[in-house]
């Protein structure tokens, strides 16, 4: 029996070990593609055949889409909305998470499922609604209404995410300080928020990443030229030149993606994290 197990499970990880690299290439031959695209000719989109390798490199496309098209707008743009988001969403998750995970008030469990129920609704259905309130309060084309949207809709999840972090921090640890003489603040800006730092920060990236590919709103909201993000003035992109140069597309395809590639290569470190073990002796 012992030996069958064994069989089984080295089966198992040779499977997997087969499976999983196949996998990943097939999901990485459309990015390989674009590259390869973005460094082509006006013509290379209309070339026989699928080649992974460029028949005449250039940077000519990179270099249109960064001179000739306001690219680093839609840059600027998009890491504001980013940014600000991604500050006002966890400043207020936090603390509501922590709140949520170590106090038992009344209606805590009805709150908690009430905000999963609200995120459970597609966006497209406060639309309208939105729109007439930004139009009264003189919020379109500006980046606190999106900022607002974007806050209130992610901090949903921030907070679930956190509290559900926040719940597998020892309690001991909190009331060990408060023996030393610690108050609710000092706890939470010293130890808590310190062991929970890989999930604030992974937590925070989930939110970078969420305003950074966002297309409803901010392309519904943010209707002069100036303030198109990236995933407006993608689509712009698209709509004049995207039967006629498939390469240039491509080019702010990958520009578009190499922030948020620099992004997941700086947490790679914070994704799996076990701070908390053994911080406190059984």
């Amino acid at each position: 029996m012992k030996n069958r197990k064994k069989v089984k499970r080295a089966g198992g990880v040779i499977l997997i070990n087969l499976i999983f690299p196949i996998i990943c290439f097939v999901t990485l031959i459309p990015i390989f593609y674009a590259v390869t695209l973005s460094l082509e000719g006006a013509g290379g989109a209309l070339s026989s055949g699928l080649s992974f390798i460029p028949q005449e490199p250039t940077l000519e496309n990179y270099r249109a889409i960064l001179v000739e098209e306001p690219f680093l707008l839609w840059l600027k743009n998009s890491a504001i909305l980013s940014v600000g988001t991604m500050i006002a969403a966890m400043g207020t998750a936090v603390t509501a998470a922590y709140a949520f995970s170590r106090y038992r008030f009344r209606a805590r469990k009805s709150i908690l499922r009430l905000l999963l129920i609200l995120n459970a609704f597609p966006q497209i259905l406060s639309m309208f609604a939105i729109f007439r309130l930004f139009r009264t309060f003189h919020l379109l084309n500006s980046y606190l209404g999106l900022i607002i949207v974007y806050a209130g809709s992610m901090c949903i999840f921030c907070i679930w995410n956190m509290k559900g972090y926040f719940d597998t921090i020892p309690v001991e640890i909190e009331e060990a300080a408060q023996i030393d003489g610690a108050g609710g603040r000092q706890i939470l800006m010293r130890i808590v928020l310190p062991l929970a730092r890989p999930a604030m920060i992974v937590t925070a990236v989930m939110v970078l990443i969420y305003v950074w590919n966002e297309y409803l709103f901010s392309t519904t909201f943010m209707m002069s030229e100036s303030s198109y993000t990236l995933a407006g003035g993608l689509y712009q992109l698209q709509s004049n030149d995207y039967s006629r140069s498939w390469p240039l597309f491509s080019a702010a395809s990958v520009l578009v993606s190499v922030p948020i590639l620099i992004v997941f290569f700086c947490i790679q470190k914070y994704m799996v994290s076990g701070l908390t073990a053994g911080g406190v002796k059984g």
